[in-house]
């Protein structure tokens, strides 16, 4: 009897499938590159490994490729009847998830840990800042997110997915010393875990360590494999704090060969929710910093925004795709996501657009009134503290450009006070 990492049964009688398939599992816990290939070749050496086949289509979504996916997600059903009751329940959950019901997807994942919380690629789909609970819409959800975490400890003690997982709900959670020490333990028992590198550089940001923080993601960026998962996203970190230490030219490096829109380069590729939220923050960000940020770039993100996410209902796109679609003159586009936002976090997504428009035109007395009454609950928006950090930023630059500099400095002494020295909002001092 075959067995994952994890102690969890498999139903194949295949040693190389079953080694295929938790290499594949491991990847792409740790964002590392060669997952598809993994799972690939543990079917090539068992077709009827139901998991196997579910893995891959889950990949192929996660990595934006959703019209790939009904394929394999098919097999692993047809192929259920013949695998254990875990793995019914597993194919059953994650498969509502990978159809496109998330809701449901959440609900029997949430059931199914409760008898089977070993099930790691289950529990992952819930964890991180873009994961089921990170993107519920929900008030509260970053302490959801913790108590998910800390449920699971027992099951798993020592395991380096888990602890930098963990990690990332203490810290955004704002529990920086603990983060701090379950993040280096992850990374002492795996340093090859991308998700671990970059969360450890969420929690150098979080205790306001730029030089730090930027010395340990590029060192990690430079000999990170461009084809993985995460990739486009920790180039991100590195452009944004290369801006933070003044080095523009190495911001727009990184930025033109890792995250300009679309990466269709040999070797190369970013999730579109990435490209276009990591691009509209680092634009702004550099822009309050005083560097040029020429309308045809801005016009390239609204583009990109409109041909991945013209309907809106993804929280954390609209109101990056409203503020790319404001800077860069196309209107319509922004009423768009105004009058069509959907979900549980519509209210805060349509208030963060009007914002973004009023921005766009300079009322500043308007981005100020509109943004005040959502900053208690633009958690809401899904995202990390950091990537959340543009929201608050519109509103302190709303209140600079006022000249209410007092009412600035108080506002990120309340809300972010070891951000106070980040570049983007230096008219403060």
């Amino acid at each position: 009897m075959l067995r994952d990492r994890y102690d969890n049964v498999l139903s194949t009688q295949s040693q190389a499938a079953r080694d295929h398939y938790v290499d594949g599992l491991d990847r792409f816990l740790a964002a590392r590159a060669g997952v598809e290939a993994a799972f690939e070749a543990a079917i090539d050496a068992d077709d009827g490994f139901a998991l196997a086949h579910l893995a891959l289509a889950r990949v192929r979504q996660a990595m934006g490729r959703g019209e790939d996916r009904m394929a394999p997600l098919a097999r692993a059903r047809e192929l259920a009847a013949d695998t254990t009751a875990r793995e019914k329940a597993h194919i059953e959950a994650m498969g509502d998830l990978v159809a496109g019901d998330a809701a449901s997807g959440y609900r029997k994942i949430r059931a199914h840990l409760l008898a089977y919380p070993r099930d790691a690629l289950l529990a992952h789909s819930c964890c991180g800042v873009f994961g089921l609970i990170g993107f519920s819409g929900q008030a509260g959800r970053e302490a959801e997110q913790l108590a998910f975490t800390n449920q699971l400890a027992p099951a798993y003690g020592e395991d380096w997915w888990f602890l930098c997982q963990h990690a990332f709900s203490q810290i955004e959670a704002g529990q920086t010393g603990p983060a701090t020490e379950t993040i280096e333990r992850s990374l002492a028992l795996e340093p090859d875990n991308a998700h671990g590198a970059h969360i450890r550089a969420h929690v150098y940001y979080e205790a306001g360590e730029t030089k730090a923080g930027f010395d340990h993601i590029e060192a990690w960026h430079r000999q990170y494999d461009p084809s993985a998962q995460l990739h486009c996203h920790v180039s991100w970190h590195v452009a944004l704090w290369a801006m933070e230490l003044g080095n523009t030219a190495r911001m727009w490096a990184i930025y033109d060969a890792d995250l300009t829109p679309p990466i269709d380069r040999p070797g190369k590729w970013g999730p579109p929710i990435n490209l276009l939220t990591d691009g509209v923050a680092l634009f702004y960000r550099a822009s309050l910093n005083g560097v040029d940020i020429a309308p045809a770039r801005w016009q390239a993100l609204s583009a990109y925004a409109d041909r991945f996410f013209a309907k809106p209902g993804i929280a954390f796109a609209d109101v990056h795709a409203a503020l790319a679609h404001a800077m860069a003159g196309n209107m319509a586009a922004v009423d768009t996501i105004v009058t069509g936002a959907a979900g549980p976090a519509a209210p805060v997504v349509r208030t963060v657009a009007s914002a973004a428009k009023a921005l766009a035109a300079g009322d500043w007395c308007a981005v100020t009134d509109q943004l005040t009454p959502i900053m208690a609950e633009h958690e809401r928006l899904g995202g990390s503290r950091a990537q959340r950090d543009l929201v608050e930023y519109m509103l302190v630059s709303s209140l600079l450009e006022r000249g209410q500099v007092d009412e600035a400095r108080r506002l990120i002494a309340m809300r972010r006070p070891l951000k106070a020295h980040d570049a983007a909002i230096a008219r403060i001092h």
